[in-house]
C-alpha cells in the first residue's frame, strides 16, 4: 500500500511567487543545489523495490527540458482535460487531480508506488494544498523578490504547522550563486 500523504514540493519568492513566462522566476540563475534536493526528495522512496510518483500539469511537464523528461525513477503522471494521450516520455494521463489520486489507488500502481509528490503547477498546487488528507508541504523559501506571474495560495498557519526540523531536509541559510534561501516543511493540522 502507498504512503497516503499528499506531498507538494515548490520554491518560493516572498510573494508566492513560482514562475514567470514558464520559467523559474531567478531564471536564467541556476540553483543547483535546490535542484539536487527537489530530485532527492521527490527521488527517495520510504519502501524499498519501489517508486515515488510525480504529479503535474501539462505545462510543468513541457517546461522540463526534453532530454530530462520523464522525470526518471519516478512515475510520472501529466495532468490534462485536452490531451487524450499521454504525452511522450510520460507514464500515465489523467484529466484531473482526483483522477490522478485514483489511478494511484489502481491495483497495478498501488504496488509499485511509494510517495506521491505534486509538483506544479500553481493550480494543481492549490487544489492539493486545499484537499483533505495529510499533507506535506516542502517549501524553499528564495528571499529575493523577482518579477512573477504565476502564484500559489499563502500558507495557513491555521491549517499548517511549520516543522522544527525534517529528516533529510537542510536547516539555515542555504546561499548560492548570491540568492540566499531556506527549506521549510510544513504539515497539514487536519489528518
Amino acid at each position: 500500500m502507498m504512503s497516503s500523504v499528499l506531498n507538494c514540493i515548490v520554491a518560493v519568492c516572498p510573494d508566492m511567487g513560482i514562475g514567470k513566462s514558464g520559467n523559474l522566476p531567478w531564471h536564467p540563475i541556476r540553483l543547483s543545489k535546490e535542484f539536487r534536493h527537489f530530485q532527492k526528495m521527490t527521488m527517495t522512496p520510504a519502501v524499498e523495490g519501489k517508486k515515488n510518483v510525480v504529479i503535474m500539469g501539462r505545462k510543468t511537464w513541457f517546461s522540463i527540458p526534453p532530454q530530462n523528461r520523464p522525470l526518471k525513477n519516478r512515475i510520472n503522471v501529466v495532468l490534462s482535460r485536452e490531451l487524450k494521450t499521454p504525452p511522450e516520455g510520460a507514464h500515465y494521463l489523467a484529466s484531473d487531480f482526483s483522477s490522478a489520486l485514483g489511478l494511484l489507488n489502481t491495483p497495478e500502481l498501488a504496488s509499485q508506488a511509494d510517495q506521491i509528490w505534486v509538483i506544479g503547477g500553481s493550480s494543481l498546487y492549490k487544489e492539493a494544498m486545499e484537499s483533505s488528507g495529510q499533507k506535506r508541504l516542502f517549501v524553499t523559501r528564495i528571499l529575493k523578490q523577482f518579477d512573477c506571474d504565476t502564484f500559489i495560495p499563502k500558507i495557513s498557519l491555521e491549517k499548517y504547522t511549520l516543522l522544527p526540523e525534517f529528516p533529510g531536509v537542510p536547516t539555515g541559510l542555504q546561499e548560492e550563486n548570491g540568492l540566499q534561501y531556506v527549506f521549510e516543511v510544513y504539515e497539514s493540522k487536519d489528518h
